[in-house]
């Protein structure tokens, strides 16, 4: 089954370029998931073998309306960018061992499931807005940093619903809606940091640099909120 991961990955990293190949690796990551979560009998988040790749699926899922935005002129460039970044994730994941333990009583609810999947949607779409910001700083596009605002307003979105559906896991795994975790902390570093990079858009033409330059470190604040706070800091939310 991890023959299908390794073939997505093959297929990111060499010919993401070609709309049709991203396309065609992001379906034998879709099935590879698929075929993971039907074996498990739940959707596969517990690990970081599972959350990189349900994290890089996340990328080429929430990837695809740009594909095809009227607005992305530079679509190969576009194409390529996302191959790499969902095809490096994919790939850090194949190191680690796949854990096919049953959700422990603490996880095995609808509100965790939710609250993971939609963080993650908000993560790709902070790294396409990423890649979209440093695009705009190569070709000046302006469509391209309207494109990203859009996108960077999406995520934020998605990552506010994720919050309060971690809220009322909270309540219910622990009996509280906040534990003052460092993940829980480095989460509300990151809502605010969008907060403020929103209405910084908003500011006009001279900020437009700075606003992209935003967007990238946006997206480290992310990554570090996801990986980072996992790796280095003991937290009821690693992993």
């Amino acid at each position: 089954m991890k023959l299908l991961l390794i073939a997505a990955i093959v297929l990111y990293l060499f010919g993401s370029f070609r709309r049709p190949v991203f396309i065609a690796a992001l379906t034998l990551q879709l099935v590879y998931l698929g075929l993971r979560g039907a074996a498990l009998g739940r959707l596969p988040l517990i690990g970081p073998q599972d959350t990189l790749t349900f994290f890089s699926a996340s990328i080429g899922l929430m990837a695809i309306p740009f594909l095809y935005a009227r607005d992305l002129r530079s679509s190969s460039t576009f194409s390529w960018g996302t191959g790499c970044l969902t095809g490096l994730f994919a790939l850090m994941a194949l190191p680690f061992p796949t854990l096919n333990m049953p959700l422990p009583p603490i996880l095995n609810t609808y509100w965790f499931e939710l609250h993971v999947a939609l963080a993650f949607f908000a993560y790709a779409l902070f790294g396409i807005g990423a890649l979209l910001a440093g695009m705009f700083l190569r070709y000046r596009e302006k469509s391209l940093l309207d494109l990203q605002y859009k996108t960077a307003l999406v995520g934020y979105s998605f990552f506010s619903a994720s919050m309060v559906s971690g809220g009322i896991w909270g309540y219910y795994a622990w009996g509280t809606y906040w534990l003052w975790t460092p993940k829980e902390l480095w989460t509300s570093i990151l809502w605010l940091f969008y907060s403020l990079y929103l209405h910084l858009r908003l500011q006009g033409p001279r900020w437009e640099r700075t606003v992209a330059w935003a967007a990238i470190i946006g997206f480290g604040v992310a990554i570090f909120t996801y990986l980072g706070v996992s790796m280095l800091m003991k937290s009821s939310h690693s992993f």
